[in-house]
């Protein structure tokens, strides 16, 4: 049967007939065709395998990511199932988001229940939940004011702003305020363009060359350095990881972090502190500067805060946030109702004393099996960590040792140089699970030699 569809729009031509067009084609409205789906493609991947799935993401999905070849389904507490059923014991917790596991039940239902009431509304008006979390968040900090975003990149990005307005701002009269920033080898702080300037690791800025200038790199820890650099009177702000994550799990010090502190007070320069990785509960304190009773300008938030949602924040002092009008900055997504609910949620159940208390006790107990089980190994350089972020520190790539672990019902990542086994389990792992993952990383360690003799 032949017929044509006639949309005239602004005196366009008629549609031409369908049955001239190719069998797989669709003539839709205002003139737009559209493909239909080949078969192979419109197949709904529930119930493909592995194989299939993974065939599927390499030609449907850009290739940024070199997965490993898991293709997870399900998830309740610290395990989680595969689409063949295989069950692992997640150490990984989505790159230290998944802080109270995987189906939370307090975490599902204040999803639910938002979901059901208001998902998204945008920032043009005020919603319940984001200025609930935002009342949390200050009450439990230094800050005193907060700026939602979607993540932590999105949150050092809005701190590089806010460090440059604030120094315009409180330097009126200058036409050359500072707008320099130090960051510190080892460090991660983004991969959009202001926040991939203030990560160390050449490889993720030279594709992208030019990057935001003006960021000077100096040895994570080196205080004179440091203070010599602020006290050039050029730098608006330093962002420093009051523990490192993606570098390597390296600790700061005290005395370097109360020089950068005293250094910024004299001088006028902001101090960032980004806690997207160790922040909320991962150390046994909330934030992870407490524990150095040293306290920032800006701290930025995202990983675990929603629970596996995305978000992002910078909890800033009233000086900061005189300097920020209307307009300065904003996202159409950050602190939708739905996110914040689950973040609230999340916040309050991290910051119970005893749950922080019990990071701490599971933390410690964590690293010291590891010293005790495999510290001798002719492999490992040092265990290392605070609270529930731990780094095993090996003297060759721990990629072999982290896929037989997987092969072994066991997920672990990768940090520094790709030498460093990166332990981050949900907060809520048990006393046994530890047991059961030290284990299997005892049982596994024999791959090192091998990799090592071929």
């Amino acid at each position: 049967m032949s017929w044509s569809l006639h949309l005239p729009l602004n005196n366009a031509a008629p549609h031409r007939s369908l049955t001239s067009r190719p069998a797989n084609y669709f003539a839709a409205c205002l003139n737009v065709d559209t493909r239909a789906p080949d078969s192979d493609q419109a197949k709904p991947l529930k119930g493909k395998r592995s194989s299939e799935i993974i065939s599927d993401e390499k030609k449907f999905i850009v290739g940024t990511y070199a997965r490993a070849p898991v293709v997870l389904e399900s998830g309740k507490g610290c395990k989680l199932c595969d689409v063949e059923g295989r069950e692992y014991l997640d150490l990984t917790s989505g790159i230290a988001v998944n802080a109270l596991g995987h189906g939370d039940s307090d975490w599902l239902r204040a999803l639910s229940q938002q979901a059901e009431a208001l998902a998204h509304v945008s920032n043009v008006y005020y919603s319940v939940p984001q200025v609930e979390l935002a009342k949390r968040l200050v009450t439990s900090s230094f800050a005193d004011r907060v700026f939602f975003c979607n993540s932590g990149t999105e949150a050092n990005e809005a701190a590089i702003k806010f460090s440059r307005k604030f120094q315009r701002h409180t330097n009126p009269d200058k036409t050359d305020p500072p707008m320099e920033f130090i960051a510190f080898s080892n460090s991660f702080h983004g991969r959009t363009m202001g926040a991939l300037a203030l990560t160390s690791k050449e490889h993720y800025r030279t594709p992208f060359q030019p990057v935001m200038p003006g960021v000077t790199f100096l040895e994570y820890g080196d205080t004179q350095a440091a203070v010599e650099k602020i006290q050039s009177g050029k730098v608006a702000a330093v962002f420093v990881e009051p523990i490192q994550g993606e570098g390597g799990i390296y600790s700061s010090t005290k005395e370097f972090l109360q020089s950068l502190r005293t250094a910024c007070d004299k001088t006028g320069c902001l101090l960032v502190f980004d806690e997207v990785q160790c922040g909320l509960g991962r150390t046994g304190y909330l934030w992870a500067h407490e524990a150095y009773n040293v306290y920032p300008d800006i701290m930025t938030l995202a990983k675990p805060l929603a629970g596996g949602l995305p978000i992002g924040a910078a909890l800033v002092t009233e000086r900061v946030a005189a300097a920020i009008e209307y307009g300065d900055h904003g996202s159409t997504f950050a602190g939708n109702p739905l996110v914040c609910s689950a973040a609230i949620t999340v916040l309050d159940k991290i910051s119970d004393p005893s749950f922080l208390g019990s990071v701490t006790e599971k933390g410690q107990y964590f690293k010291d099996l590891l010293v005790s089980s495999i510290g001798g190994n002719s492999h490992v350089k040092e265990v290392r960590g605070f609270g529930l972020i731990i780094g095993i520190d090996l003297d060759v790539s721990a990629s072999p040792l982290v896929e037989a672990c997987q092969q072994s019902g066991l997920l672990v990542l990768t940090a520094g140089k790709g030498n460093v086994v990166r332990i981050v389990p949900p907060l809520i792992i048990s006393m046994e699970e530890v047991d059961k993952a030290v284990g299997i990383l005892k049982k596994c360690f024999h791959v090192l030699d091998e990799a090592t003799s071929t």
